[in-house]
């Protein structure tokens, strides 16, 4: 039965049609037992040897419980027959046609009693077998049970509402989110405030305020307000169908270890046949008597076969690739899943990966005699800086905003190439510049009359880096994202305040670099297409003695390369179009979603859906212990066939006792693979 199993959980994870809850509800999807072919079979097939057994036991007439045997043998074997058959068309010798055999045979010498116990524990075995992976492929697929079927979508103008199915939304429309409803797809807040429950997307615990210019998520829970959003992806492309598309993907690939194991399956299985000939002939030949013969070889063919072996991969991987995904690290294939846990060296991108990528604001520093406090000088700045769509200019508005800020209007908006911005703000003339090069936007004199120059004194070297866009100092452009960009605020051409702005380190940076330096036994490299002193200052704060900086993406590829040349097997984070090819030529590659490029997302062969370092090694851990697992099913398998073919060889292995040690053997196993799914496997990976 076991391998159906491994065919039964790509089937199980296929995509497929789902009827989803009401938009005001989070459902946990859960299979029901009957719901399941396989479990009305089992049940049909015992519930006829249960009324059959005690007539058969008590003497009454084989009319009456011959019938009941042939339901239980017809019942629990029609589908593994038949699959048998069918694999022996195709010139492949499947182990569920041993064991029909195996069960006629026993027939065929008047143990009819002994046949059908074996087909019904055989039955329910496979039942089992089915529910634990339909219960793995739940844990995933429920995800989608997150996104609710229909939408209210509103006119181009706002004005009328229709509700319609979430597939026909399109991307540019506009939704109406009322208050309690789920999401229909994910978008941008175009018009009201409220708070989300995004924790299956984000893992963020508390809900999280949305305001016009946010982000939000198909699926996510919307708290007390109403909300219009713009959709920005097609529901079919939502980050929530995405998560459950890879973790499909990755159901129906196989690993090398169960490659291998059905590799020699079928050369196993003809020996098996072999041998059963000849655990029947020999004794037969020195006068054994036949029934007994035939019952032998029969009890031999199902403690043999290699059910259990079979069944030892693919449930630890398919568990933990589940519950990743629940965890949001999308890892893609099976075989992905087994090389993340035999990395022995990491290699790590800067920007990004361990810091954010993106500038904010880290400082506001208004001068003495300006009249403003940080409040004043950041709604000055934010005005001026409303138009323009430099990301350093985006910084200040968002920083703006989430203060809470009134920003006014501003009028005859100028980007100055190479220098700053200069716009009118209630009158009066506001202009924004680079430290050092403010000078031809104002005057450059200071609120109290110093040299507004000596203001900046604090912040990074950024020449060369201007708030319209222009780069002419690549270097200095690298400064002013690792070590902070610091820009003069003028008003009338008077300097009233600097505002710095930096990519900031993840808050779990240090940690997860900790946790990867104890899982691979050395520190990991840090590679970066940044200037040497950006890159340190990164390494400094993270505890990474291996950095290697000013690489282009194949100086990226040879540093990967080169640590695989020395017999390590490197796992590589990164997060850009650069990182691409890394990603690509590591042992295993793992990429940051919320910001990845598309390329990096495609290359990886595993995706941190929620951009949190720390998942990294969780996910790591979380492979080694699938592995160890598989090892754990192999030793149970082996050890339980080598007993039971002993048995029957050197003594009398009763057939009853024979067929409840295979199955449950078996049925060991595949729960055994299965406790990958519980959530504490994921705590005891993330808490290691």
């Amino acid at each position: 039965m076991c391998s159906c199993m491994v065919c039964r959980v790509s089937a199980t994870l296929t995509p497929t049609p789902v009827r989803r809850p009401s938009a005001t509800t989070a459902p946990r999807r859960r299979t029901r037992v009957l719901a399941l072919p396989e479990a009305r079979w089992a049940l049909t097939s015992t519930l006829a040897f249960l009324l059959a057994f005690p007539l058969d036991l008590a003497g009454a007439s084989a009319w009456l419980y011959g019938p009941l045997y042939v339901i239980a043998y017809a019942a629990g074997g029609w589908e593994p027959a038949l699959e048998g058959l069918r694999a022996l068309r195709e010139k492949s010798l499947d182990v569920d046609l041993l064991m029909i055999v195996a069960a006629l045979g026993a027939a065929a010498i008047g143990q009819v009693l002994d046949g059908a116990l074996l087909i019904v524990i055989f039955a329910t075995s496979g039942a089992l077998e089915a529910l634990a992976t339909a219960r793995t492929a739940d844990s995933v697929r429920g995800l989608l049970d997150l996104a609710p079927t229909t939408a209210t979508r509103l006119s181009p103008d706002g004005t009328a509402e229709e509700t319609v199915p979430t597939d026909r939304l399109a991307v540019g429309d506009l939704v109406l989110v009322r208050p309690g409803e789920r999401i229909g797809a994910d978008g941008r807040v175009v018009a009201g405030e409220s708070e989300a429950d995004q924790a299956t997307i984000t893992g963020e615990p508390l809900p999280v305020p949305k305001a016009p210019g946010d982000e939000v998520f198909a699926g996510t829970l919307n708290g007390t307000g109403a909300l219009r959003v713009r959709v920005a992806r097609d529901p079919a492309d939502s980050v929530i169908a995405r998560i459950v598309g890879l973790v499909e993907e990755a159901s129906r690939t196989k690993a090398p270890t169960q490659l291998f194991i059905e590799k020699i399956e079928q050369r196993y299985a003809v020996g098996v046949v072999v041998a059963t000939l000849a655990v029947f002939g020999v004794p037969l030949a020195f006068g054994e008597d036949l029934t007994a013969a035939l019952l032998r070889a029969m009890t031999f063919m199902i403690v043999a076969s290699p059910c259990a072996v079979v069944l030892a991969t693919m449930p630890p991987l398919l568990s933990a690739i589940a519950n990743a995904g629940r965890h949001g690290v999308l890892v893609k294939s099976a075989v992905a899943m087994e090389r993340l846990g035999e990395i022995d060296a990491a290699a790590l991108d800067k920007t990004g990966t361990l810091t954010e990528g993106t500038p904010e604001v880290v400082a506001v520093r208004p001068l003495p005699g300006s009249g403003l406090d940080e409040d004043g000088l950041l709604a000055l700045a934010a005005a001026a800086e409303y138009p323009s769509e430099h990301p350093l200019a985006r910084a200040v508005v968002a920083a703006a905003g989430a203060r809470g800020l009134r920003v006014a209007a501003a009028e005859d908006f100028v980007a100055l190439p190479g220098r700053g911005v200069r716009a009118t703000v209630e009158g009066r003339v506001v202009a924004v510049g680079r430290a050092g090069e403010h000078a031809g936007i104002g005057d450059g004199t200071a609120a109290d009359g110093t040299a507004a120059d000596g203001a900046a004194a604090d912040g990074a070297a950024v020449e060369g880096t201007a708030l319209d866009g222009a780069v002419t100092d690549r270097a200095a452009a690298d400064r002013a994202v690792a070590e902070g960009t610091t820009v003069v605020v003028e008003r009338d051409g008077v300097a009233v305040g600097t505002l710095t702005l930096a990519d900031r380190l993840r808050p779990d940076a240090p940690a997860a670099v900790s946790a990867l330096t104890a899982l691979t036994g050395g520190s990991p490299v840090l590679l970066t297409g940044d200037n040497a002193r950006a890159a340190a200052r990164v390494a400094a704060d993270t505890g990474i003695d291996d950095v290697r900086a000013e690489l282009l993406p194949e100086g990226k590829v040879e540093a990967v390369r080169e640590l695989q040349n020395g017999g390590a097997k490197v796992l590589f984070v990164g997060d850009g179009v650069n990182d691409a090819p890394a990603l690509a030529a590591a042992h295993a590659g793992v990429a940051m979603g919320r910001a990845g490029s598309d390329l990096a997302l495609e290359t990886a062969d595993a995706v941190v859906v929620r951009d949190e370092l720390r998942a990294i090694p969780a996910v790591v851990r979380l492979s080694r212990a699938a592995r160890r697992l598989v090892v754990q099913n192999l030793v149970i398998a082996g050890v339980c066939i080598a007993v039971l073919v002993v048995w029957d060889l050197v003594g009398h292995l009763p057939l009853p006792l024979g067929v409840a040690g295979h199955e449950g053997s078996t049925v060991l196993v595949g729960l055994n693979g299965l406790r990958l799914l519980r959530e504490g496997a994921w705590g005891r990976a993330a808490g290691a």
